[in-house]
């Protein structure tokens, strides 16, 4: 315990000093932009400004850029990995530097000359990438790996470890033990880490191992049950002196449903008269390749249940399914040419925009499934069908924060976390985030030959030898 005191006392000041970072870069760009407009633009203004115009005019753009930088997650040095950050950066920048162009237009009431702007633009990314390597620097020098104990149950979670230790920059798991092994012995274990990951155990075990981390504090990690997302939405009530929580599992309100509704319109609109250049240069290019159809249709399932046509341009042969229904793997030799450049762009999903229009899909939603692949998740996972309680979408929860060889289990615990924290806010959030995703290639990855999914329904492995506790049952519950 004693060597872990000047750890917990440097994670108090932690947010303090990425803040501080924080504030440094963006006064390095706002002085920057300032720069630029004192020597090229301020003077183009019929009216010039006086003092505080012009600090008005800086001002608005350290706002823009920061808020940009914030969505993206530019300022989360520790939190993501390096190459991450650098690009959220460098996206926020160039999003920032555009949204500011029209602002320099406005102020100036004419077409200004970019120029002056993009020479900026690379004046900033240099500093930006100065900025990001020397935080990480420090990050990693004041914050190193945490050692962590994984506390599992029915069996060894052997997906979510190769998912931990894929950022051995962040964590680093020390040392593992099944709760079979005892209540005591864990907790005795617990005060000599870092901090503590609980996953797949029963309820009660996990909810007194998270008292006990609390009362000591520890970190303690936990991988949700599906119960618990559910609860995550609940609101809380006061009518008595015990407290209430309230989930009403009923799905968006009315005037959720109106603004949703006009969001998907607006969008789609805006996006098909953008894309529209695009959309047509894909069409000739697919049609010259092998003379086949353009566009591929095909049945999903939407709110409730319901079966709809979706509309994609074809990424793959004509008889990519001759063998029946199959999901999309790495280095599938079933996808074109013109199907691998368009699927890693994700612009075969533009055409779906004429499903947004005619209300068969939503901007924001659940990713449309296949009637017969869900049929087959929801024999090893009944709750899969949960992800109905919404409209299908474009983009989503699971397709921001996941990626396309997510499990199911992990799609249904990321798109009922949509659903259970809905709000229209939340939709213009991710839709933003959208284009931070569509250059990151394991976004777009198809599933791994040895992964398990419900196209090929196996039985769940059985417990290691000895390390089943008494009393532990092999249903749902023990895994979610």
């Amino acid at each position: 315990m004693e060597e872990n005191r000047p750890i917990k006392k440097r994670d108090t000041y932690k947010r303090i000093i990425t803040f501080s970072e924080g504030i440094v870069l963006l006064a390095v760009e706002m002085y920057l932009f300032g720069l630029t407009w004192y020597q090229y633009y301020s003077i183009g203004i019929e009216l010039p400004f006086f003092r505080r115009g012009n600090w008005a005019v800086i001002g608005m753009y350290g706002l823009i850029i920061f808020l940009f930088t914030k969505l993206y997650g530019g300022y989360r040095v520790g939190f993501l990995r390096l190459i991450d950050v650098l690009y959220s950066q460098i996206l926020s920048l160039i999003c920032s530097n555009i949204v500011a162009y029209v602002q320099l237009c406005i102020v100036c009431r004419d077409y200004v000359n970019p120029l002056m702007l993009i020479r900026l633009t690379f004046f900033e990314m240099l500093v930006i990438v100065i900025w990001v390597f020397a935080c990480r620097f420090l990050y990693a020098t004041f914050y190193p790996p945490r050692h962590l104990l994984l506390v599992y149950g029915y069996k060894t979670p052997v997906e979510f470890i190769d998912k931990i230790n894929a950022r051995k920059d962040k964590y680093i798991i020390e040392d593992r033990i099944h709760v079979s092994e005892g209540e005591q012995k864990i907790k005795e274990k617990i005060l000599q880490y870092e901090g503590v990951i609980l996953c797949e155990t029963k309820a009660y075990i996990r909810n007194e191992l998270v008292k006990y981390c609390f009362e000591h504090s520890v970190r303690s990690y936990v991988v949700p049950k599906l119960s618990d997302i559910i609860i995550l939405g609940a609101e809380p009530i006061h009518l008595f002196d015990t407290p209430i929580l309230l989930s009403r599992n009923q799905g968006l309100t009315g005037e959720d449903m109106i603004f949703k509704r006009i969001l998907d319109i607006v969008c789609s609109v805006i996006l098909l008269v953008l894309a529209s250049p695009f959309m047509i240069v894909i069409a000739a290019c697919i049609k010259l390749y092998d003379r086949g159809p353009v566009f591929y249709k095909q049945d999903r399932l939407t709110l409730n249940g319901k079966v709809f046509k979706i509309i994609k341009f074809r990424s793959m042969r004509m008889d990519s399914e001759a063998n029946g229904a199959q999901l999309a793997k790495k280095h599938d030799d079933r996808v074109t040419p013109i199907g691998k450049i368009i699927r890693k762009l994700h612009f075969d999903e533009l055409p779906q925009l004429f499903n947004i229009l005619k209300g068969e899909m939503s901007m924001v939603g659940p990713r449309p499934e296949r009637p017969e692949i869900a049929k087959l998740y929801e024999e090893t996972l009944p709750e899969f069908k949960y992800r109905l309680k919404m409209k299908a979408g474009l983009t989503g929860y699971a397709q921001v924060y996941g990626k396309y060889n997510t499990t199911p289990r992990d799609k249904v615990k990321l798109d009922l976390t949509y659903y259970e924290q809905y709000s229209i806010w939340l939709d213009i959030k991710l839709i933003l985030l959208t284009f931070k995703i569509l250059f990151q290639k394991e976004n777009t990855e198809g599933i791994d030959a040895n992964q398990t999914t419900a196209i090929r329904v196996d039985k769940k492995p059985p417990a290691p030898v000895n390390q089943k506790p008494e009393g532990l049952d092999e249903s749902e519950d023990a895994f979610y």
